[in-house]
């Protein structure tokens, strides 16, 4: 089948499938010394290639310092997702690559600049780590990143947290990433940025970095409609940070739509061409497209056919789970916009409806833990545990539990393992920007034989929706109809779904991602080289002085708490996203 062909390396990109958008265009153009990137190439990202930490089993020499014996130290390396497709193409360009330096060892092995030569052994790329405090974590990351943009871009403006010097933080952590990106930047460096943790920083590196210099970003949640967005504190500097970008990303047509949406309404100053999906703003143009992110398919597809058998038997045996039963799966963040209470529901009502499937139906729930220091998240997991114990109480039997649920670390091997060999997998998000899990489901479904329920919440469904079965995670009576069509499909029409849900995440994978987002980055990057690299590099108004900016550039986070914005937000309730303030507070 074409799908377990061997792949062709991603500098040969005409023997791939081309879009008829123009999204897959041919990479004829690529450096001649191989790499996919016009320029140097510097990657900005909130989570690094390489960690480097203490090896907790090995004795401290002497009882000295650890920090002097590097013979302790272990390096974690990328093992999947993005940040392991991206790293062959930096060391290909001999970029760098800067990120926040989480490691306990980190900073012991790097030098007075927080840079190391990586991969270890042999050193292609400068990773350049940025030392960040305890405070500057907890405003940064879980403050502002995950307290108001997650829950805000997911749709959940009632979990908004609005909590003092968060949005400071996230401006000076904004401000050290792009100070850093101007120490390598060069006139032909292609800058590119990752996701939400810097929705500030492109302009910032815009104003600091050589004219012809390429910003790019790709955001990889969801873009919030302009309803939910008037409740961004600091909004318009997010807007007027992000369009410091030459090229801005996101999943698909709809969020760009919702992005250049809120631009129009939010930053009247902005000119926006639909047609053209541009908005020039500061006197600069940036162009917004729509690129589903994919899955490393081919390793998955070998994960699952490497599968070892007896493992899998020693997994259903250590969660008491029949071999013989029809498995449901699920595998999820244990995050309030993954749907999973939704989902329990679901499966309460499929056993409502359908007792004969009693004993014989077995739905396996995985959940990591995350951000639980974040007071949401503690009550969700309290939430979806009450949940499970509570259906599995009211159906269980001494031989048989309905839902099986665990918050285990599971390896590589273990859940390709329970990809092949689920009958059905649930994907119900509420909403979600692309899911990865979905696609990679299908690539590891080697057998054919798996059914997709997919949620339309998802980024995934406009790429998948058409063969999995579609539902709408709120609606508990169809989404049990849906999981009862897929308990009982034919095995044919079973055979069908998956082998065109297969072509298509294998057409879409995350090689031809990464080569859609070269080629869109190499065409910008040649329309800035042809016009001399004229872009303004001011803003016509000032980012920093704009409605719900919050803050002044000219505060350091954390030193003044007698704000506006600070005022503003200790007027709030910290659990309400609502305002009593007009939509121009963005």
């Amino acid at each position: 089948m074409r799908f377990t062909d061997a792949r062709l390396p991603s500098t040969h990109p005409s023997n791939r499938q081309l879009r008829a958008d123009g999204y897959g265009r041919s990479t004829a153009d690529s450096r001649s010394d191989g790499s996919v990137c016009p320029g140097s190439l510097i990657v900005v990202s909130n989570r690094q290639p390489y960690r480097h930490e203490y090896d907790s089993e090995a004795e401290d020499s002497g009882g000295g310092d650890r920090s002097t014996d590097t013979s302790s130290i272990t390096v974690d390396e990328p093992t999947g997702g993005l940040t392991a497709g991206l790293d062959p193409v930096v060391q290909a360009s001999e970029g760098t690559w800067i990120a926040w330096g989480d490691g306990e060892a980190d900073f012991d092995v790097a030098d007075d600049d927080g840079c190391i030569g990586v991969p270890p052994g042999d050193e292609s790329y400068t990773l350049q780590r940025i030392d960040l405090s305890e405070e500057a974590v907890d405003s940064y990351y879980y403050g502002f990143s995950n307290r108001v943009l997650w829950p805000l871009c997911h749709g959940f403006v009632d979990l908004v947290e609005n909590r003092s010097n968060d949005f400071e933080w996230y401006r000076t952590v904004n401000e050290r990433f792009a100070d850093a990106v101007a120490e390598h930047a060069e006139p032909d460096s292609v800058v590119w940025v990752q996701d939400y943790h810097f929705g500030l920083a492109p302009r910032m590196i815009r104003e600091s970095v050589p004219r012809s210099t390429t910003v790019a970003q790709f955001w990889h949640i969801p873009w919030p409609t302009p309803a939910s967005f008037q409740h961004c504190p600091g909004g318009r500097a997010i807007l007027e940070g992000l369009l410091g970008n030459d090229l801005l990303g996101f999943h698909i047509d709809r969020y760009v739509e919702r992005f250049l949406d809120c631009v129009e309404r939010y930053l009247p100053g902005a000119d926006v061409d639909r047609t053209q999906r541009t908005v020039a703003y500061g006197g600069g143009t940036t162009r917004i497209v729509a690129t589903p992110m994919g899955v490393d398919a081919p390793t998955h597809d070998e994960n699952a056919r490497a599968v070892d058998s007896d493992q899998l038997s020693s997994l259903f045996d250590r969660y008491d789970i029949s071999r013989e039963n029809v498995i449901g799966l699920g595998v999820d963040r244990l995050d309030y916009s993954k749907g999973i209470p939704e989902r329990l529901a679901a499966i309460e009502r499929l056993l409502e409806r359908n007792p004969g499937w009693h004993g014989e139906f077995t739905f396996l729930q995985t959940a990591t833990p995350s951000r639980t220091d974040i007071d949401a998240y503690q009550r969700h997991g309290d939430l979806v545990r009450s949940e499970v114990t509570r259906i599995n109480r009211r159906f269980g039997t001494d031989d048989w539990e309905p839902i099986v649920y665990t918050e285990d670390y599971l390896s590589n091997e273990e859940l390709s393992g329970l990809y092949r060999r689920a009958d059905l997998m649930v994907v119900s998000p509420l909403v979600d920007g692309m899911n990865l899990v979905a696609q990679e489901y299908v690539a590891a479904s080697v057998d054919g034989d798996g059914v997709l329920v997919l949620s339309e919440g998802t980024g995934a469904h406009d790429r998948l929706g058409s063969h999995a079965l579609t539902i709408d995670p709120t609606d508990v009576d169809g989404f049990a109809s849906q999981l009862e069509a897929a308990v009982t499909m034919a095995p044919r029409e079973g055979q069908h779904r998956m082998n065109t849900l297969r072509n298509r995440v294998f057409d879409g994978d995350l090689e031809w991602w990464m080569e859609t987002q070269f080629d869109w980055i190499r065409r910008v990057h040649a329309d800035k080289r042809r016009d001399g690299g004229n872009r303004g590099s001011g803003s016509d108004s000032d980012p920093d002085r704009g409605p719900g900016s919050d803050a002044g550039s000219d505060t350091d986070a954390g030193r003044s708490t007698d704000r506006a914005g600070d005022s503003r937000s200790e007027s709030r309730s910290s659990s309400d996203g609502d305002t009593n303030e007009p939509p121009s507070t963005v």
